[in-house]
């Protein structure tokens, strides 16, 4: 596959599991804002690839990532590890079925994340196309800890009467209020759980989900993933396959990077 090397230019760490990194730009490579790439290092000369989603929006002049560090990770594990300037490997392939192109247009556009899941999702949501396919959008992102609220500050920088953001964090108890609804919820349940029981669309003062005017994306842990495609099927949902684009969409490729995510 076509790889190029190129360099780390930043790095950031949000919690002692999740940190950010920003690369050079392999010349040529284009992208859709939602879509992934391969890359990976060549610790002794043998290259260790890995799914990452792109954060930027397409037309950066750096690219952007999230990831997860797993102490015994393969790859992650030393990823961590480097820095400015160290060699990194990217494949110019890129894929993907978060984009707007996967899912149709409709009324909410509901992005359910579990840990770095939420990578396509800052780049959708960067996107000044994200309000010409859907009327509203809303981004729940469920962790394990407050500290991997990952790009928490940029996000509340973005709501607004049409992008709503609730965070969840399971394994803590903290307080958040809903900027939109202007009043606390429970931010100990799952992002998942909230959407199958009615109670986010209640608590940001929406119509319940309907699989005929509303869409689903999904990024996180194989769990959630497979979880809530089941219960969207059985509710009369309709995933994007290669017969057609449907009214939710899951990405898969990160069981290996994101599998320790969140629970």
């Amino acid at each position: 596959m076509p790889y190029s090397e190129e360099r780390i230019t930043s790095t950031h760490r949000w919690s002692d599991k999740t940190f950010s990194f920003t690369t050079t730009r392999p010349e040529g490579l284009e992208f859709k804002n939602g879509q992934f790439v391969t890359l990976g290092l060549r610790p002794e000369g043998k290259l260790i690839p890995r799914a990452y989603s792109i954060v930027s929006e397409p037309e950066a002049e750096e690219l952007e990532f999230l990831s997860i560090h797993v102490p015994d990770g393969a790859l992650t594990s030393r990823l961590a590890q480097a820095g400015p300037g160290d060699s990194i490997w990217i494949n110019t392939k890129v894929t993907g079925s978060l984009t707007f192109d996967y899912v149709q247009p409709g009324r909410t556009l509901y992005m359910l994340a579990t840990g770095t899941g939420l990578a396509p999702f800052i780049s959708l949501i960067r996107s000044p196309e994200l309000f010409e396919h859907f009327d509203n959008a809303v981004l729940v992102h469920s962790v394990r800890t407050v500290e991997e609220l990952a790009y928490r500050e940029e996000i509340e920088s973005l709501i607004s009467n049409r992008l709503r953001y609730v965070p969840t964090v399971t394994r803590e108890n903290h307080d958040f209020a809903c900027p939109i609804a202007q009043q606390p919820y429970d931010n100990n349940q799952r992002g998942a759980d909230m959407f199958r029981s009615g109670e986010l669309s209640r608590i940001l003062n929406l119509p319940p989900a309907d699989p005929e005017h509303d869409r689903v994306m999904l990024c996180g842990n194989p769990a959630m993933n497979r979880e809530m495609s089941e219960w969207l099927v059985e509710h009369g949902w309709t995933q994007t396959n290669y017969k057609g684009v449907g009214n939710f969409t899951v990405e898969q490729a990160f069981v290996t990077t994101m599998s320790d995510a969140d629970d």
